[in-house]
C-alpha cells in the first residue's frame, strides 16, 4: 500500500515521534523511507523584519545547514536498524511548500509528520506546516502528536 513514505524530521519530540510511527507502517508494507529536513533559509522569513547584510545572511545559513546536517545524522542513527532502503536529504525554502513538492517529485505515498515543530512564532503567525500539508498535499498525511 505505502512503498515510499516521507518523514520530515527537525529535531522536535513530535518529528521523532512521527519517524517512529513511519518505521512501523514502512516495517509492515516494507516501504523506502524518505527522511527530509527542511531549512527556511533567513533571507525567505516573511518574519524577519530586521535589515542584514548578505555576509550575516549566509553565515546564519551556513549554521542552518550544519544543524539539519546533524538532524539528519540523529535520523539515520534511529533508522540504523530499519530493513529497507532510507534516503536522506536537506530541502531548502518554506517547510510546508517543500515537504509537499518533495513527496510530488519523489512520488511519495504517504507523508508521516509531527503535529508541532521548532516553528515556535513563526507558526502563530504562518499556520501550522503540518496543517498545510495536510490540507495540500496529494497523497495521505498521517500526522503524530
Amino acid at each position: 500500500m505505502f512503498k515510499k513514505i516521507l518523514v520530515p524530521v527537525d529535531g522536535s519530540e513530535g518529528s521523532w515521534r512521527a519517524l517512529e510511527h513511519a518505521v512501523a507502517l514502512g516495517e509492515k508494507f516494507e516501504s523506502e523511507i524518505d527522511v527530509i529536513n527542511v531549512i527556511q533559509p533567513y533571507n525567505n522569513v516573511a518574519l524577519l523584519a530586521v535589515p542584514l547584510d548578505q555576509s550575516t545572511y549566509r553565515q546564519n545559513n551556513s549554521e542552518m545547514e550544519k544543524i539539519g546536517d546533524k538532524v539528519l545524522e540523529m535520523a539515520e542513527e534511529k533508522m540504523a536498524n530499519y530493513p529497507h532502503k532510507v534516503e536522506y536529504s536537506i530541502e531548502l525554502g518554506h517547510p510546508s511548500e517543500r515537504i509537499i513538492a518533495f513527496a510530488k517529485n519523489a512520488q511519495c505515498d504517504a507523508i508521516v509528520l509531527g503535529s508541532r515543530g521548532l516553528s515556535g512564532i513563526a507558526e502563530f503567525f504562518l499556520g501550522s506546516v503540518s496543517s498545510k500539508v495536510a490540507q495540500y498535499a496529494g497523497v495521505p498525511v498521517l500526522i503524530v502528536k
